[in-house]
């Protein structure tokens, strides 16, 4: 799909790393007289509409929150189904991916998943492991909290092992997260209308834009990106200064 014409400020860099909430599944499909399962097959076609965008646009790294460690308080029969979606984008995804240069990255605890469902995440990740063109990270069972108490447990756990000394410090901190080594977030969007993080990337949130657009996630694709880009370079980021500066260096994975 080709992305819509932006104008883009002389020497004024777009955003390298989007994250995304992909909010508005079940009331897109209620607003039709349809299964709230329905609105969440077609959150998956906007997801690969999505991704296929973002290249095109100048962003190299795309984080979606595809299943928060809340999630697991819905309904059984929406769980089982969302799990189903997990298989289904694997399959009919992945070999696209592995050939586009996508490098795939599952972002959330591990402990708790069905042996299936992991099983396909670490294919996944395995399978397109040798990419560097592109990632895609998606945050699966994943908590903003957890994550920071994760990461925090992780150097606890080397202090008494004898492998690290000293008090925890934001770096350390940050290398313990399960974002460590992705490029820092320049811009986090929640769709929908809805405004708030919800425990996403509370961490990674401290100096990211903030983009709220008010359209359901599966009719989103290349026209609402190219509105957050868009939004991106009409802002100037200060990271706690006075005046506009460029984001710190891109970490590599």
């Amino acid at each position: 799909m080709d992305s819509p014409a932006y104008s883009v400020p002389s020497g004024k860099p777009g955003p390298h790393h989007v994250a995304l909430i992909m909010d508005g599944n079940g009331r897109w499909a209620e607003a039709r007289g349809l299964p709230r399962a329905m609105g969440h097959r077609e959150g998956v076609q906007a997801l690969k509409r999505t991704v296929q965008a973002a290249p095109d646009l100048g962003i190299r790294c795309l984080t979606v929150f595809g299943f928060s460690t809340e999630n697991w308080r819905r309904p059984a029969e929406e769980v089982i189904d969302l799990m189903g979606l997990v298989r289904s984008y694997v399959a009919s995804d992945l070999k696209r991916l592995e050939k586009e240069g996508v490098r795939v990255r599952v972002l959330g605890r591990r402990t708790g998943l069905p042996a299936d469902i992991a099983a396909i995440v670490e294919r996944a990740e395995a399978t397109t492991a040798h990419n560097d063109k592109f990632l895609l990270q998606v945050a699966f069972n994943y908590g903003g909290r957890a994550d920071i108490v994760d990461a925090a447990q992780k150097h606890v756990e080397r202090v008494l092992a004898g492998q690290a000394t000293g008090p925890l410090d934001e770096d350390t901190l940050g290398l313990g997260l399960s974002t460590a080594g992705a490029p820092p977030v320049d811009v986090i969007v929640r769709t929908s209308g809805e405004q708030r993080l919800s425990n996403f990337l509370l961490w990674e949130a401290a100096y990211a834009e903030l983009v709220y657009q008010n359209v359901l996630w599966p009719d989103y694709g290349a026209a609402a990106l190219a509105d957050v880009v868009q939004q991106y370079l009409n802002r100037d980021r200060r990271f706690g200064g006075v005046t506009p500066t460029t984001a710190p260096a891109l970490v590599s994975g």
